[in-house]
């Protein structure tokens, strides 16, 4: 998750339908702060595709579909990209299933074979799992990943040398809202993890320790704004949204190379950050 990032796959605000009136209206059911400003979105959306191909990347917008909702921008969570192929995820939030099924087509185009797919009652969202290093899968068991879509990933991955480990999420803001692994953690480099520390479990906080990771915490104030959610492009170089900046600032202090952009409209109002929005397909 922290090599330096070659290919990934992006679903733009105009992809997903920001535009249209009728996807628009669903903004409430969906959990979005506000309606969407479709112009403002895609403004941001556009900055941080213009980060993330100044980092060396090359980005690939995924195709519109009728099946797509607003929360398709999120493109992270639809799919996990292994070694082995493109592993299709079955969201916990109904109106996201459609997602893995067409970014498995779409890959396939690119040549990226599919591995498999979470069938029912399996659930898993990508936004629950963690790469701890090239042959151990952190997968968080919460609301959107419950244990048969976790033990759906074991089968998948433990015929390919993967270990895959579970671990516990607290209850948080409830059923209703994202709360994701990824809220909690994002890894910076092999050794180092951006942790929102009193929200993780003990369990997971010794795991990381016993495998040598070092923390740094956000700052408390800049949980709501997604101060966690943080990409790695690789080499010490990261992507964060701007209106973090006390978490930013500790993490220039530790030596990390921070690239921002706004994410008021697109970030924090359908709680997704840089990690969410982008589906890499290949590190180095």
């Amino acid at each position: 998750m922290t090599g330096a990032l070659e290919r990934v796959l992006i679903c733009s605000p105009r992809t997903a339908g920001w535009n249209h009136s009728d996807c628009v209206a669903h903004w409430r059911e969906l959990g979005f702060h506000h309606a969407p400003n479709f112009a403002e979105a895609q403004s941001q959306h556009e900055a941080l595709c213009r980060e993330v191909v100044a980092a060396g990347s090359e980005v690939i917008d995924l195709p519109p579909s009728t099946d797509l909702s607003l929360d398709a921008v999120y493109t992270h969570d639809a799919s996990l990209a292994t070694d082995h192929g493109l592993i299709v995820m079955r969201p916990g939030k109904p109106n996201r299933i459609a997602e893995g099924p067409h970014h498995a087509r779409f890959c396939e185009t690119l040549d990226i074979p599919t591995l498999g797919q979470i069938t029912p009652p399996g659930t898993t969202e990508a936004g629950d799992i963690v790469w701890l290093d090239a042959n151990t899968l952190l997968i968080g068991h919460g609301y959107r990943t419950n244990p048969a879509g976790i033990h759906h990933m074991r089968n998948l991955l433990s015929p390919k040398g993967v270990e895959v480990l579970s671990a516990p999420l607290p209850y948080g803001p409830g059923p209703s809202a994202c709360l994701h692994l990824m809220s909690l953690i994002s890894l910076l480099d092999a050794h180092t993890a951006l942790v929102d520390l009193p929200w993780l479990a003990v369990e997971t906080v010794e795991l990381l320790r016993s495998r040598g990771f070092t923390f740094i915490e956000i700052d408390a104030a800049e949980r709501e704004t997604l101060a966690c959610n943080v990409l790695s492009l690789g080499n010490n170089r990261l992507l964060a949204i701007e209106e973090n900046p006390k978490t930013n600032t500790r993490l220039r202090q530790a030596g990390f190379d921070v690239r921002t952009f706004p994410g008021t409209e697109l970030c924090i109002n359908g709680s997704g950050g840089p990690t969410c929005l982008t589906r890499p397909l290949l590190r180095s």
